[in-house]
């Protein structure tokens, strides 16, 4: 099984042992105030995206986001989870939009997530940053089992983007925890697989100080 250091000389040469490039390839953590202070409605908008992007062309729903802003109320989940079936319809009408109907419903589903969660904790924001960081895949399948179509990398990829610490098992990364003995088996798709890795990340991490995201970026980039 190889080390931290091990992993980092790795890094460093697929950056032509670029020190500095290197490290400015790797991805950083919000701290807890940044991640209250955003909105409800962005926490909204960045499970939008995501639910959006699976199976997609990303750069598609990159380009039209403006049409997805407007449409849907500028992702405020009250106004968003009281769409009516009516109101479905007519965003299933709209060109401005990507037209998928199930992912339509989810993001309608989720903005009722996202409301109650909010009213319960004085903040979705709240909710997300106090979650224990040792315990990242807990908080990915309370996502997974309270909202709609945030199972697999979803979930972990809002987390991602909106600043929350937490490694992602991406088909590289999985293939560096196997080739480099990290795990000896892993179902990334299953809770027993998520802790196994989770272990993994949280063992490199006493060893290195980094983060969840900079390791799992780091790995990445060692196979």
């Amino acid at each position: 099984m190889k080390d931290f250091s091990q992993l980092y000389e790795l890094f460093l040469e697929r950056h032509g042992n670029d020190e500095a490039t290197a490290l400015a390839s790797l991805p950083s953590a919000a701290g807890v105030r940044t991640l209250r202070a955003l909105g409800d409605d962005r926490y909204l908008s960045q499970i939008a995206v995501c639910i959006f992007q699976a199976g997609f062309v990303w750069r598609v729903v990159v380009n039209k986001w403006d049409g997805f802003e407007l449409a849907f109320s500028k992702f405020k989940p009250s106004a968003v989870a009281h769409f009516s079936d009516e109101r479905v319809d007519e965003l299933m009408q709209d060109e401005s939009i990507i037209r998928n109907r199930q992912k339509i419903l989810a993001v309608r589903e989720n903005a009722a997530f996202v409301y109650l969660q909010s009213q319960k904790t004085e903040g979705f924001g709240r909710w997300v940053s106090d979650w224990p960081a040792e315990d990242v895949v807990g908080l990915w399948q309370e996502l997974k089992k309270r909202g709609s179509r945030l199972g697999g990398n979803t979930g972990p990829r809002v987390l991602r983007l909106v600043g929350k610490d937490t490694f992602l098992l991406t088909e590289d990364v999985c293939r560096a925890l196997l080739r480099h003995g990290l795990v000896s088996d892993l179902s990334p798709n299953s809770l027993g697989g998520q802790r196994k890795a989770e272990k993994a990340f949280l063992d490199l991490q006493q060893q290195s100080g980094w983060s969840l995201c900079m390791l799992s970026r780091m790995l990445s980039f060692t196979v």
